[in-house]
């Protein structure tokens, strides 16, 4: 991600149709699935820390005005597909109907460095239907700021491409990436499979959500609200979702 190959992916398969949304009646309040933004949120160890400083000051100061600096990557975040795919759409090109609406939140028991395969997919409930979001929750949210974090499971290729079978249109995770953990990588020539099977498909990737268990197993209206900077490759993000009335599907 930080690293230069010398070479180009292209790949952008374009945005697939999205069914007309489902109204929604919620029964809850909005819950926030969002790392804080400071000096220590999750990242990967091969992204520098975030600063965070005052520009000005009260009282020395009439206001006071608070000075970032971070790579888009770390912490709460949406990807876009230009992460990976040099011809893919940017941040500010991504329609906003791909960043809120109706989804699900699976509770998927796993491993550490364990894989989430289709089978975890397919039995894991409540069922979705194209259109939907979809967030992961591992549990590992809770392990933030420890070595452990950096042990997380990841998706396999098939899961990915089981995943853009369902015409879902962002996937989420409390994992720093759903591909391979930095520590279980080939040091030549890895790929980020997961990632460009989704994001050159129009599915969109959300990393490092937290807070979960309030809604793991639900029927949610999701809200991604993301940064909407100019020609970037992603943007951090305030996530919340709500609960809904659920529906059956077969």
């Amino acid at each position: 991600m930080c690293e230069t190959y010398g070479k180009l992916y292209h790949g952008w398969r374009g945005w697939g149709a999205l069914p007309t949304p489902p109204k929604l009646e919620s029964i809850g309040n909005w819950i926030d699935l969002s790392h804080p933004l400071h000096e220590n949120m999750p990242r990967a160890n091969v992204f520098p820390a975030p600063r965070f400083s005052r520009f000005k000051s009260q009282p020395a100061d009439p206001l006071t005005i608070t000075e970032m600096q971070m790579c888009v990557h770390v912490g709460t975040h949406v990807d876009s597909p230009r992460h990976f795919l040099i011809d893919g759409p940017a941040f500010d090109d991504i329609p906003l109907d791909r960043l809120s609406g109706r989804g699900v939140v699976w509770n998927i028991e796993t491993t550490p460095d364990g894989l989430i395969d289709v089978a975890h997919l397919e039995s894991a409930r409540p069922r979705i239907r194209p259109g939907d979001m979809v967030v992961i929750n591992t549990g590992w949210w809770k392990l933030a700021g420890t070595p452990a974090y950096d042990h997380h499971p990841c998706l396999s290729e098939g899961a990915a491409s089981w995943l853009v079978e369902q015409k879902i249109k962002l996937v989420g995770v409390d994992l720093p990436t759903p591909d391979l953990p930095i520590n279980r990588r080939p040091l030549k020539n890895f790929d980020w499979p997961v990632h460009k099977i989704l994001l050159s498909n129009g599915v969109l990737v959300s990393e490092h959500l937290t807070n979960l268990d309030v809604v793991g197993g639900h029927q949610v209206e999701f809200a991604f609200h993301a940064l909407n900077i100019k020609g970037s490759d992603g943007a951090p993000a305030r996530v919340v979702a709500r609960m809904i009335v659920e529906q059956e599907y077969k």
